[in-house]
Parts: structure tokens; sequence; C-alpha cells
């Protein structure tokens, strides 16, 4: 039997050509019970977080089914509190309700401040031409939005981007905990930055830093930090593949780079996010993959989870993609 959120969610959306499917048994890729026009819904770049009600959160990209390239439209959100049943809450937020983007619905990430829920999330403008670069128009900035519940729907109050340059996606925001909240991204020549959030969330304070990495600075995207037991954990797919990081005992560093724990897959991207719910520690993040009930013969983006597990000195150990993901036992 569907859950009230549920009922709700397919009543509302079934005119869209949304339907809810049945929860199946935890197992990777994740089966979020929600269908689109029929087919799973495709997701990608999730973003996990813990919020005071006890429940694990993803927010998540939504590719729109064998889209030819990331033209993306909205953020969705899904939520459980036994790793095996996902509730979907539908769309949280869309470029129709954005004034300064109508494209590029990329990987957003999320943050509890103030009693509020923040959305922090890319969006752009213009056409990316892969075959004659110069001729591209396409340009991309981050935004937050603001809600009074996890699920949404958020709204974007500032009705503006954060900042227009430098041309930035990937967000992640990190709240320590004296309550300041920095702001990670990837930036187009502008890698390895941070910069804190005003403490209402709705601005910048102060310029952008350039962090300390110890010398080592490869191409990366989607970064994600976090702490456990007084070390910051700066992680990323490096040359936007393989999933690597660094360690530091301050937000901003100085890093130290600690190497890869989770190798690349069919020479595409990974985005990914660590929380720790229950007692263990999980590894969201996406895998490409052909589907029985796809509509073109590409793989398609979907996404998983394992389990994670760090050594006694604090590195982490490698990370092996399992078809039995959340399901199988947590014991190593």
């Amino acid at each position: 039997m569907l859950t009230f959120a549920k009922r709700h969610l397919w009543l509302a959306s079934s005119v869209l050509g949304l339907t809810l499917a049945a929860p199946a048994i935890g197992s990777n890729p994740l089966d979020f019970g929600l269908l689109i026009d029929g087919k799973p819904i495709r997701t990608a770049d999730p973003s996990a977080h813990v919020w005071p009600d006890g429940r694990l959160y993803l927010y998540t990209s939504h590719d729109e089914e064998c889209q030819a390239d990331f033209h993306m439209k909205d953020w969705h959100v899904f939520s459980t509190n036994d790793l095996v049943n996902w509730t979907a809450h539908g769309a949280a937020l869309s470029v129709d309700d954005l004034s300064w983007a109508d494209d590029y619905a990329w990987a957003p990430d999320a943050a509890y401040k103030n009693g509020k829920y923040y959305l922090v999330f890319p969006a752009g403008t213009g056409v990316k031409d892969r075959q004659n670069p110069e001729k591209s128009t396409k340009w991309m900035g981050i935004g937050i939005a603001e809600s009074d519940s996890p699920t949404g729907p958020f709204t974007d109050v500032i009705d503006a981007p954060l900042w227009r340059e430098p041309y930035a996606n990937d967000p992640a925001l990190f709240i320590d905990d004296d309550g300041k909240a920095y702001l990670y991204f990837h930036g187009i020549d502008f890698d390895y930055y941070v910069v804190e959030m005003a403490d209402d969330m709705r601005s910048i304070r102060g310029d952008f830093k350039k962090m300390d990495m110890g010398g080592y600075e490869p191409k990366m995207e989607g970064p994600w930090v976090f702490k456990r037991n007084n070390l910051y954990y700066f992680t990323m797919p490096e040359r936007n593949r393989v999933l690597t990081y660094y360690t530091a005992t301050s937000p901003t560093g100085p890093w130290t780079y600690q190497g890869e724990f989770m190798a690349q897959e069919h020479q595409s991207n990974n985005h990914h996010s660590i929380v720790e719910y229950q007692g263990q520690w999980l590894l969201f993040y996406h895998r490409w993959l052909d589907s029985n009930n796809t509509a073109c013969s590409k793989r398609q983006r979907h996404t998983a989870a394992e389990y994670l597990y760090f050594n006694d000195d604090g590195t982490i150990k490698p990370v092996v993609r399992t078809s039995q993901g959340l399901s199988k036992s947590t014991s190593e």
C-alpha cells in the first residue's frame, strides 16, 4: 500500500507522466519507485544528508530519458529511514522557477541552517558546441534556494546566482561545527577555491580563497567535503572519473593528498557524496549502465550506493562497486 506521501505525489503528478512503482529490495542501482512516462527515473549526482528528523535524504539531478546531452531541467528529492524503501518526493526545484537560467540543472547539494533547508544548485543558459567550442555561448552559475521543508518546494529568494564570474557548477556546501558554511565548487580555470557563506545563506562573505592542495591539483569536478573525528575530507572525481581525496585539520586546508578510493568505470564521469547514517558510513554515487527498460541503446546514469569503511589512521578503504549495494551485510 502506498504511503500518504506517495499517494499525494501520484495524484499530483500523474498528469505529468509520473507514477510510483512498488519499491524493490535494496540493491544497486537504487530503485526509487518513481516512473516517468513508464520508465524508472534516471538520476545522478546524489547528495546525501541526514536531517534532524532522522531520515536520510538524497538530492539528485534528473537525466531526461535518452537525453542527447546534459540538458537537464529539475532536481529531485528522495528519502528513507531504512536504506531499502525510498519515498520519492518529486521535483523540489526546476529551471522554470528561475529568472536567470533555463537549462543545465546539474549536480546539487543541500544544507540545514537557521531552521531552514537550503538547496544549492548549478544552472545556466546558452549552448555548448562540442564540435566547435569557439562558438559556444554556454554559461553556468550557482544559485541557492530556501524551504521550510527538506523536500521543498524550494524558492529562489535572491532571484540571481550567487555570482556571475567565475563560471561555476557542482557546488558542495559544508557547515562546520561552529556554524560557518563553506561553499566549494568546480570552476573553469578556478578549481580548488572555497568561499564562506553569509550567515543568512543568501550571499557569499568575502573573496574566494585558493586552497593549498599540497602541490597536486589535477582536473576535477564534483567536490564533496565532510568531517570525521576532527579530520576534514575533500573528496572529488579526479579527472572527472576516479574518486580520490585529501585530508586536512581545517575546512580550508592546507590539504594532503591521500589517493584513490574508487576506480573509474566505462571511461565515464562519477559524482558522489559521503554521509554517516545510523552509525555506518555510506557512499552514494552514479553509474552509467545499460538497461532493459530504456528507449535507446546507450548507457544512462543511475544512482547507486555502497558501504564505506576507514582504516585506523583515518584513511578510506577502497570501495568496490557491487550489485547488492546497501542490501549486503555491513561486515567487511
